[in-house]
């Protein structure tokens, strides 16, 4: 019986924590005062996550850091109101936590939200940045700047040891352009898409062709979107190329280079599309590698340069083994079938693929190869699909990089909150409590029970531990050695 009664009292403790009643909303009888006082406003206490995030970069002095590093893009004397550096930065880390592609997006979502508000630094009477100062304020700071806040993360999680460096894994995906098929035109004529066609079908002996005899026409020809002949008027750096979900679009070429020890993005790289993968890893290792340098003299020892370059079979090829033997890098390359090979006296080539396949085929080589799709892939997801820039909404391979490198540089800095929260979003946190009050909603009545013992064993220690921390005249004596550990 009294098993029961304890039940009855946590569900009754529990029914009180997670139930309300009902109110009726007011309708209002008179008009509302012209001013109010700021202490009277609702203020948010702020999103944990964001509050946490917050004192993180306020740890680092990351406000300080881009003000010194942007003082040169603005007037010294005078000027029109802008938008802080502080500011602009965190409005693009909202953008990967909160899976917002667009500026606008941003500018309504931080207009509306008190948290982000809080975590922006604006206060209660101030306006929000509107997309256009967002915008006016991207194409007034340069690439390099962008990157320098890119390393800057990249520097903290090397501080907090998050970073091995060493051993690293390359691959690269498109993101859909803001560039539509349809408003592609002739290099060398200028002429729209369907002028082309038309123009083709007069020349048969069509005069006035129908859209079916130009579909039939357009079906014929080869290599119809070809880049050496079509451009895009409005975004010259979009190329035609064949999404990950086998759509033809206009589109970027973004590349990453993960530390396969933590799942940090080392370096990131934007291209044309229509670039091979093994004409594009050069820049992104040269990136990398200079990366890791700035993270060695940050951390010293605990981070190692770059040693070893893990990638799939889209980046073999002799020049690419080769070149990366002579560097003196490791390489574990996964080897298409290609059979019989000849070498016909090419020496340098022959030894760098077969000492990348004796590599690839041993325990370590296929450790690394199941590391590789397991961090690089990962990091695609987080920041291009649950981040929200699989579709970019900026035209220029400049202003898209730029937008990109503080995606990325969220998801290193979303790692470093993982660490400490054991989230890394916003999202995760709201997840993790909705898991906790169902495993709670759903406890049996032995659980219950279980859980009243507990509660009951818990008061019992702790009354007989503060019994012991008194004195028989009832004062507080020296702890023992147990509250004292």
């Amino acid at each position: 019986m009294a098993e029961v009664h304890k039940v009855l009292y946590m569900k009754n403790i529990l029914a009180y924590n997670y139930s309300m009643a009902m109110g009726r909303r007011k309708r209002p009888e008179r008009q509302k005062d012209l001013w109010i006082a700021a202490g009277e406003l609702p203020i948010s206490g702020g999103h944990p996550f964001y509050r946490r995030l917050s004192e993180l970069l306020d740890k680092h002095e990351f406000d300080a850091f881009v003000e010194a590093l942007c003082e040169k893009f603005y007037a010294t004397k005078m000027g029109r109101p802008s938008l802080t550096p502080g500011i602009y930065f965190r409005s693009l880390l909202i953008g990967y936590f909160e899976g917002i592609d667009s500026e606008r997006g941003l500018a309504w979502r931080t207009a509306d939200s008190l948290s982000l508000r809080r975590f922006l630094a604006i206060e209660l009477d101030e306006q929000a940045p509107d997309h256009s100062t967002i915008s006016r304020t991207r194409r007034l700071i340069d690439v390099e700047t962008h990157r320098a806040v890119f390393s800057w993360a990249l520097r903290l999680l090397a501080r907090e040891g998050l970073l091995a460096g060493g051993t690293i894994g390359v691959d690269a995906t498109t993101l859909e352009a803001n560039a539509a098929m349809r408003s592609i035109v002739r290099r060398d004529t200028g002429e729209g898409y369907e002028e082309f066609l038309t123009r083709l079908a007069v020349e048969s002996g069509i005069e006035t062709p129908t859209r079916e005899q130009l579909a039939k026409i357009d079906k014929q020809r080869k290599n119809k979107a070809s880049n050496k002949d079509w451009t895009h008027p409005h975004d010259p750096d979009a190329r035609v190329a064949k999404m990950k979900d086998g759509r033809t679009h206009l589109a970027h070429k973004a590349e990453h280079a993960v530390d396969l020890e933590t799942g940090a993005v080392v370096a990131v790289t934007l291209q044309a599309a229509d670039q091979g993968d093994t004409t594009t890893i050069e820049e992104t290792l040269i990136e990398a590698a200079e990366q890791l340098e700035a993270a060695v003299e940050e951390a010293g020892e605990a981070v190692e340069e770059l040693r070893e370059v893990v990638a799939d079979k889209g980046y073999h090829a002799n020049g690419v083994l080769t070149d990366l033997a002579g560097l003196e890098l490791r390489s574990y390359v996964s080897e298409p079938q290609r059979g019989r090979r000849k070498w016909g006296g090419r020496t340098r080539q022959r030894d760098a693929v077969y000492g990348n396949r004796r590599r690839i085929q041993g325990e370590r080589g296929k450790r690394l190869m199941r590391l590789r799709a397991e961090r690089v892939e990962r990091s695609f997801a987080h920041c291009y699909e649950t981040g929200g820039m699989r579709r970019v909404h900026l035209r220029g391979r400049e202003n898209v990089l730029k937008r990109l490198l503080i995606h990325v540089g969220a998801f290193n800095l979303s790692l470093a909150m993982r660490s400490k929260l054991g989230v890394g979003t916003p999202r995760g946190l709201a997840d993790v409590n909705k898991r906790a009050r169902a495993a709670v909603a759903g406890l049996g009545t032995a659980s219950w029970a279980a859980l009243g013992r507990l509660c009951e064993a818990s008061a019992g220690v702790f009354w007989r531990l503060r019994s012991m921390t008194r004195n028989s005249a009832g004062a507080p004596a020296a702890p023992p050695l147990l509250l004292a550990a």
